[in-house]
């Protein structure tokens, strides 16, 4: 198990029982190939690391973001957890050399396939729950994908023009800019609303919209362009 210490040294976790993580790391592979083997492949653990990785990023967001609309927060979500993402996050935390495979697929570059990656982290996460429950799987989670929400976040906030207001306004006034719907006009159905954004009581920009929400993310642009405009 010498081998498995450096590998938690990297994780920044220690196991209370190391055949947690050694069973997370046995791809279906390697039990084709090893008759008699006691291990099971890690796709039992790697089905609880997909839950719970999917609660820990919804909840996070969910925090995170008060004002965030289920469009928005399904859209990070999804950047957070896709296969490209957890893959990338797998090969920092260096688990495709600690992977056991069978020959055939050693062969054929499983140590660096997107899917075994995501896979084996997602194990990982599993692992490190069955060990020692759900608040240190929590931490975990957090923590190995640090980056990745500053980067899925960033890229968010370049489509949203309301939050990247937010953004801005708070950084230069350490205010929060305020919504006032200032007319609406139609049928229930189909009633169109213009909003208005404002900063220490200034408006800084005006939208229309079939809802409230999408005037003030046109409401947001307007602000944008116009603060664009005037160098802020």
């Amino acid at each position: 198990m010498k081998e498995l210490d450096s590998l938690q040294e990297i994780l920044g976790f220690s196991f209370e029982d190391i055949s947690h993580l050694q069973r997370a790391l046995v791809h279906r592979s390697h039990l084709n190939e090893a008759s008699g083997s006691a291990l099971e492949s890690n796709e039992r653990l790697e089905f609880l690391g997909d839950a719970l990785l999917g609660l820990v990023i919804a909840e996070e967001l969910y925090r995170r973001f008060p004002d965030f609309q289920e469009g928005d927060l399904t859209r990070l979500r999804s950047a957070l957890v896709r296969t490209e993402t957890l893959a990338g996050v797998a090969r920092s935390l260096q688990l495709g050399d600690y992977l056991q495979l069978g020959r055939g697929e050693e062969e054929t570059g499983g140590r660096n396939k997107q899917r075994n990656l995501a896979c084996v982290l997602e194990a990982v996460i599993g692992a490190v729950f069955i060990d020692q429950g759900f608040d240190m799987s929590k931490e975990f989670i957090l923590r190995i994908l640090d980056s990745e929400f500053e980067t899925a976040i960033e890229g968010n906030l370049e489509s949203d023009p309301k939050s990247k207001l937010q953004e801005l306004i708070q950084a230069r006034d350490q205010i929060t800019p305020a919504y006032r719907t200032i007319d609406s006009f139609g049928p229930d159905h189909d009633k169109v609303f213009t909003v208005e954004v404002l900063a220490n009581d200034i408006v800084l920009g005006q939208g229309a919209g079939t809802s409230k929400q999408r005037a003030e993310q046109e409401a947001a642009r307007a602000a944008l362009e116009k603060l664009k405009e005037e160098g802020n």
